[in-house]
């Protein structure tokens, strides 16, 4: 299916390796014109080289943080106007949330919240005048059925998830959509990380960690990145006009609640 999109411009974050280059490579595989950011410059160039490759779109490639304001300015600065806007940023550390300072919160907030926020204020009054938009934020199925060892990430996404529920209604009326995507265990970095902290807290290998939330899924395996791009892909099309304000919750099944 054509998604409708071909020409457009999307800013994706944290798109140097796992979701946010799965949804860059989707949405440049559908003629879209993408500007990726990540703060490592070689995994970023390394990125870019290879979606090009693979799609033939155009690819900027940003290198910064964009849970700074200089870096959300660089990334803007190269891509002023999106017409996508892929929101995401690595999240924090997993942990004992007696151990976690107010800095601790503060940062997890900047990351998993306000710099989402920020980066919406700064593109959505286009989106609107133009009377198109699409913005994806990338949280995590946590937000549906939180794990207590990433407690900042539970808290910080949730209030975002919040924010997006009031703004979503209000832009919609201008072909403007807000979504949330929610993933569950993918083969990522992150995954790996969260995966280990939690095999070392029970004395236990990450192995032997992957292989119990993997009898957690009813898929029975964790999530292809690839999976996870064509979705967002989707909710970037023309036809998903009419979708705004949801959580898509993608883990194989293994949230067992009927909503």
């Amino acid at each position: 299916m054509d998604l409708g999109i071909r020409g457009r411009a999307a800013l994706v974050c944290a798109a140097s390796k796992g979701l946010g280059k799965a949804c860059a490579t989707s949405l440049a595989r559908e003629g879209v014109a993408v500007t990726i950011v990540a703060r490592g410059r070689e995994a970023l160039d390394a990125a870019a080289t290879e979606i090009r490759a693979a799609t033939g779109a155009d690819v900027t490639a940003v290198a910064a943080d964009i849970t700074t304001p200089e870096g959300r300015a660089a990334a803007l600065a190269a891509c002023p106007e999106p017409d996508i806007l892929v929101t995401n940023a690595g999240g924090p550390p997993p942990g004992d949330f007696r151990e976690w300072t107010r800095e601790d919160w503060l940062r997890a907030l900047d990351a998993n919240m306000l710099t989402p926020i920020e980066l919406i204020k700064a593109t959505v009054d286009h989106m609107i005048a133009q009377r198109f938009g699409r913005i994806v934020n990338i949280t995590s199925g946590a937000v549906k059925m939180p794990l207590l060892a990433l407690g900042l990430s539970n808290g910080a996404r949730a209030g975002l998830t919040g924010f997006v529920a009031g703004l979503a209604r209000q832009t919609v009326k201008h072909n403007v959509t807000i979504n949330n995507l929610l993933p569950g265990f993918f083969l990522t970095d992150r995954s790996r990380t969260t995966l280990g902290a939690i095999a070392k807290s029970r004395n236990i290998t990450q192995e032997e960690a992957i292989a119990e939330r993997v009898k957690t899924i009813p898929a029975g395996r964790m999530g292809d990145p690839a999976e996870f791009g064509e979705a967002c892909a989707y909710l970037c099309s023309a036809q998903a006009g009419y979708v705004t304000g949801q959580n898509f919750l993608i883990d194989g099944g293994a949230y067992p609640g009927t909503f």
